[in-house]
């Protein structure tokens, strides 16, 4: 039987350090002080024990664009973020609309083996929103896909969506809305005020997602299914979240970490590596966000990781593709914006990065309490600990991190998955 033992860890951040000793895999006790010959033995004095993270909305880019990401460059960089579990989103060429594309998205993943990668199927074939993918298929393959999403796009036409809730509540599955009406949003380059009116970017409205955000949450609550909300950026849509479950709605949503930190005063430099959908927001909606997710409105945080080649973000502003990179910047912003102001403790971290999103996807073995018998799929973190952002240094393929220079707080020092060593001291182990 192999062995680890952990020395002198907090869980959840709470009461004195313990020892943590882990045997195939899982938690075989906890105790102030174990004596044990562990095969292996990990110092982990001041750091804070969590179950690991999971990531419900990551852009792997494998198959098509290899160049910018791969699912093992990307597990690299989920596994040094803290990360045990990331929901690849359907968005590759070819589209996961189908069974043979999910199988190779989870082969992929379990051969690589540093956190379980879980494909999300496409709601519409092809992402086009005109029919129905096959939602029963992939969620009958080997894969076992639970989450369907467009993400990317909307699924705009409202037959569609009621369709799409209607077959995934019998599957016992999700929809993930990327939630933006098409129409309102023509060429829209940044979020719809002042800012992007002076800088001459045509506006992204706030009231393109919200009103697909109240549709959705009327129609899941006439069906009875549960929708997911992707990439919340706006106060509106957590007021119509708040609205939605006071009248019980099964609705989840998520944020992103630069919504949270970001907003849209850092267009006016026109640098293409801000540019993001839905986009940065005011700073009032960032710390309406914080709020939100702080009493429960959003449910949980998600990256939204999103690598691009250096052509298609050093261009100008209009060119450039939307998106950044976040597995290995989400908890440090996690910890800036709500552990650091006191919105969040350490179980709150672990409700909103672990716990919620794996009961959202249905995840058994993640999000799981840290305790006897539990599998031992943990993060280690150092709260005192601080980092400078370097794209370069990331695991990604891609570099276009928004947080180039900064210094944050939180540093993942390991990760564990079902016992095995992911990550340590700022290295993937493959």
């Amino acid at each position: 039987m192999s062995s680890l033992l952990i020395r002198g860890a907090k869980p959840y951040g709470e009461g004195e350090p313990v020892d943590i000793l882990v045997r195939d895999g899982v938690i075989a006790a906890i105790e102030p002080k174990i004596d044990h010959d562990a095969d292996e033995v990990l110092d982990a004095g001041g750091l804070v024990a969590l179950p690991g993270f999971v990531d419900l909305h990551t852009h792997l880019r494998e198959p098509g664009r290899e160049d910018t990401e791969t699912i093992e460059t990307g597990s690299r960089a989920a596994a040094l973020g803290g990360y045990t579990a990331v929901f690849a989103m359907a968005n590759t060429d070819p589209v996961a609309d189908n069974a043979v594309v999910v199988e190779h998205v989870w082969r992929r993943g379990r051969e690589v083996g540093l956190v379980d990668v879980h494909p999300v199927g496409a709601v519409t074939v092809g992402l086009k929103g005109e029919r129905l993918a096959e939602l029963g298929t992939m969620a009958r393959s080997a894969a076992g896909v639970r989450v369907f999403s467009d993400d990317g796009l909307c699924v705009a036409d409202p037959l569609i969506m009621r369709r799409a809730l209607e077959y995934t509540k019998a599957l016992d599955a999700v929809v993930a809305q990327h939630a933006e009406e098409p129409r309102l949003t023509v060429g829209a380059q940044a979020h719809e005020g002042e800012l992007a009116a002076r800088l001459g970017l045509a506006g992204w409205p706030a009231v393109a997602e919200e009103s697909i955000v109240a549709r959705d949450c009327l129609l899941a609550r006439h069906v009875g299914a549960r929708l997911h909300v992707c990439h919340v950026s706006t106060a509106g849509t957590a007021d119509v979240l708040r609205w939605a479950k006071a009248r019980g709605t099964t609705v989840s949503a998520e944020v992103t970490p630069h919504h949270l930190l970001l907003d849209d005063s850092r267009l006016s430099t026109y640098d293409p590596v801000n540019k993001v959908n839905p986009p940065l927001r005011t700073s009032t909606d960032a710390a309406a966000l914080r709020a939100a997710l702080a009493d429960g409105t959003v449910d949980c945080v998600a990256t939204d990781h999103a690598p691009h080649a250096a052509q298609d973000k050093d261009c100008e502003w209009s060119a450039a593709r939307p998106g950044m990179l976040g597995l290995q910047t989400a908890l440090p912003i996690v910890v800036q914006t709500m552990v650091g102001p006191g919105l969040l403790d350490w179980r709150g971290v672990a409700r909103v990065m672990s716990e919620r999103p794996a009961e959202i996807a249905g995840l058994a073995d993640h999000g799981r309490p840290i305790a006897v018998g539990e599998p031992a799929t943990l993060a280690l973190v150092d709260p005192a600990g601080r980092w400078t952002v370097r794209g370069a240094d990331l695991a990604s393929v891609a570099a276009n991190t928004p947080y180039e220079g900064m210094e944050l707080p939180g540093v993942v020092v390991a990760t564990l998955l079902r016992g095995a060593l992911t990550a340590r001291d700022g290295k993937a182990t493959k």
